[in-house]
């Protein structure tokens, strides 16, 4: 039982190490954390989808990934593209200042629309295949009989973080009652979305 346990143990430290980066899609769960707008199903999305790609990787998948470089620049430029996008409608809420309050409902967004962007932004993010399919996958096999509790750990730690992350936001919410700190929060989000865009195209020449 001792050596399941540390499996686990090892895909759990190695899981968090990855995750907790800023990237788009901590970037996405942060801001509806903030926002309380479909936080439960972001959240849910987020961690599902990163156990199924975990699980992909220790049945096997990353070989498919590594022996098929093409599938991956074409989800590079897809994933630039939606990248750019998105970069470019937080900076038009940083220049807005009318878009900038956490409660305004004139622009309401619905659950489908925010589920679809969460989807996006896992799924359409390149780096995500190569952190959890191909290298946790590969490293998983280093635990022989072992490798799904090692799996179970990783898949552990990005349920851990995203709850954490999207729930856990509401404790900075008296800071984003001003305006500007939203305008600096979608000012950052903005330049994460468009440096991680151009390292995507950057990548595929």
């Amino acid at each position: 039982m001792l050596p399941s346990l540390l499996a686990a143990a090892s895909g759990l430290g190695l899981g968090l190490s990855l995750i907790v980066a800023i990237g788009s899609q901590n970037a996405f769960v942060l801001r509806q954390g903030l926002r309380r707008q479909h936080v439960g199903a972001v959240v849910l999305v987020c961690l599902l989808s990163d156990a199924a790609l975990i699980g992909a990787g220790v049945a096997g998948a990353g070989a498919v990934v590594r022996s098929h470089p093409g599938l991956l620049d074409v989800v590079r430029v897809a994933g630039a593209a939606f990248l750019a996008a998105y970069g470019f409608l937080a900076a038009r809420r940083a220049w807005r200042p009318q878009s900038l309050d956490p409660r305004d409902a004139a622009t309401p967004v619905s659950p489908a629309a925010t589920v679809a962007t969460a989807l996006a932004l896992t799924w359409l993010n390149p780096h995500v295949y190569l952190d959890t399919v191909v290298l946790l996958g590969s490293i998983a096999q280093s635990h022989p009989g072992r490798q799904w509790w090692f799996a179970a750990g990783a898949a552990l730690a990005s349920a851990a973080w995203f709850a954490a992350l999207g729930y856990g936001a509401a404790l900075l919410r008296p800071l984003f009652a001003r305006p500007r700190a939203w305008r600096v929060l979608d000012v950052v989000i903005a330049s994460v979305m468009f440096a991680l865009a151009a390292s995507l195209l950057l990548s595929t020449a």
